[in-house]
């Protein structure tokens, strides 16, 4: 063989080592942790999302299930504090389940066909600017035959799944004294107040299936 024959031998073993000693001597990857896969028959509160069914024990009319199909998602964050509400149809009227995803998971459900008023709950937009200024949990009104005490009031920032942008919003909450019920009012501008009633349940009743929707 002739010298550039040589030469090229070299050269290619040359380049032979180094790619072995660089195998040798990279680490192997390791390979991500799979997620955990989800237990599809005891998906908790806090796991739905919207397109999926959720089946409540004795939270229907009369005392049935109330079943219903979550067509919308809506995530809230006012400060530290987080929840996220579904909703879907049922029996010809909106229904909702509320998650609280910053504290202990507590699960409230809305399903009245007529929700309350401010004039119901016997408050004026003076009253709820006056304890929007005081933040003070002492403060309450009575409704119902029951005490509703003051949580907080405070801008609200809500994102949809079926909407693009999100939005704000002024909000008071109540917590039902002794209860677990919450009365949330939200103002929006140049709108009137929207009062919303939830009621406590276990969320040892609430059922998921999962749908298809993300």
């Amino acid at each position: 063989m002739g010298p550039i024959t040589f030469t090229l031998t070299g050269v290619l073993v040359a380049l032979l080592v180094v790619v072995l000693m660089k195998l040798f001597k990279t680490p192997h990857a390791v390979a991500p942790a799979a997620a955990p896969a989800e237990d599809l028959a005891n998906l908790k509160p806090s796991q739905a999302r919207a397109g999926d069914v959720i089946s409540i024990a004795g939270a229907g009319d009369n005392m049935t299930d109330l079943d219903f199909n979550s067509d919308r998602c809506t995530w809230f964050q006012a400060g530290q504090h987080n929840w996220f509400e579904l909703s879907g149809a049922y029996r010809e009227r909106r229904v909702a389940m509320r998650v609280d995803a910053s504290g202990d998971g507590a699960v409230t459900i809305s399903t009245e066909a007529r929700q309350p008023t401010l004039e119901d709950l016997g408050l004026s937009e003076e009253d709820l600017a006056q304890m929007d200024e005081r933040q003070n949990t002492g403060d309450s009104f009575d409704f119902d035959g029951k005490v509703w005490m003051y949580r907080m009031s405070r801008e609200v920032q809500s994102t949809r799944s079926d909407q693009p942008q999100p939005a704000g919003f002024y909000c008071w909450e109540f917590q039902e004294q002794n209860g677990a019920g919450v009365i949330s009012l939200r103002k929006e501008q140049a709108e009137p107040f929207a009062v919303t009633r939830y009621r406590g349940i276990p969320a040892a009743d609430v059922t998921i299936y999962r749908g298809t929707k993300s």
